[in-house]
């Protein structure tokens, strides 16, 4: 016959191994704990701040030691909602603002401050009304870098403590009443049609004076043509009338050749239509008698022409 005290006995055994087994898995599963990269684990002992787990593998002492949520440890970005602003003249203005942050003390950021993604988002808005609350409509639309950077400045100092860095505060966009947007707008499209007059009125300018300087340099251009021209042709002239003085002068003139050229010029004095009054020196009329004398010598110095035959007697 079977032992039931003995088959009850090895039953108890087995179960006791079992639990023993699953008791050593839990209690290893505990005391092992893996943090991954850009996080950080914080673990109180018996209720206390023991250390902070770094990324990696990490021992615990089991059901003593508990790691609380894990923080990350990024640079985070967070956009909050629009915050009703209002400006030193007494206009408000609804401003979104951004945030870049990065928890450097996970210690700090765990017992320093409860929730320090809202302490971020209250103390910014805080701050921002603070800094444009002393700066009028036309200051805050020009000055964000001037208001980013103190906003980073206060953020930064006060959120230091909870283990927190700030690096940069953007403002997403300021929007003015309606009104003051309609009055932005009629503004701003009368200086952009005041200054496409300026450019129209400069570029009809800018094309007055190139044309009038393409006229300058035309007129110029012409009168150097017109000048070289006229030394050209005085100079065409002088040559010709040395080169004739200096044939007349080979040649020896008299009265007579002198006589010969002022009547072949006579003629172009006439072509003119102007009045004209003709002066004939005394010398050219003695040479005009030399010339007739002349023609009238050779003349005479012909043959005679035969004389007439005399007529017929009439039968």
């Amino acid at each position: 016959m079977v032992d039931v005290g003995a088959f009850v006995g090895q039953i108890f055994v087995i179960v006791l191994l079992v639990v023993l087994a699953i008791f050593v898995i839990v209690v290893l599963f505990r005391a092992i704990r893996i943090i991954p990269q850009a996080y950080a684990g914080v673990v109180e002992r018996l209720g206390r701040y023991q250390r902070t787990l770094s990324p990696g593998l990490n021992l615990l002492v089991p059901f003593i030691d508990r790691v609380l949520p894990l923080v990350d440890m990024r640079e985070q970005v967070v956009s909050f909602p629009p915050q009703p602003v209002i400006t030193e003249d007494n206009l408000v203005v609804s401003i979104d603002t951004v945030v870049y942050f990065q928890v450097t003390d996970a210690r700090a950021a765990t017992y320093e401050i409860n929730n320090y993604l809202g302490a971020v988002e209250q103390l910014t808005t805080t701050t921002l009304r603070n800094v444009v609350g002393g700066l009028n409509l036309e200051e805050a639309l020009t000055s964000r870098d001037n208001i980013n950077g103190q906003l980073r400045i206060v953020l930064d100092e006060a959120t230091g403590k909870w283990g927190i860095r700030v690096s940069r505060v953007e403002l997403k966009a300021i929007d003015p009443p309606t009104s003051i947007q309609d009055s932005m707008e009629k503004q701003m499209r009368a200086e952009r049609d005041r200054r496409a007059a300026i450019l129209t009125a400069e570029g009809s300018k800018q094309s007055q004076i190139l044309e009038a300087e393409g006229r300058r340099q035309a007129e110029i251009l012409k009168a150097e043509g017109d000048k070289q021209a006229q030394i050209l042709r005085a100079e065409g002239e002088s040559a010709a009338i040395q080169s004739v003085f200096q044939a007349i002068h080979d040649g020896n003139p008299d009265d007579k050749l002198l006589a010969y050229q002022y009547l072949q010029t006579l003629p172009k004095i006439s072509d003119s239509a102007s009045s004209k009054l003709w002066i004939i020196p005394s010398e050219f009329t003695e040479a005009l008698k030399s010339m007739s004398a002349g023609f009238a010598g050779r003349r005479d110095d012909r043959p005679a022409a035969p004389a007439d035959r005399p007529a017929p007697p009439a039968p």
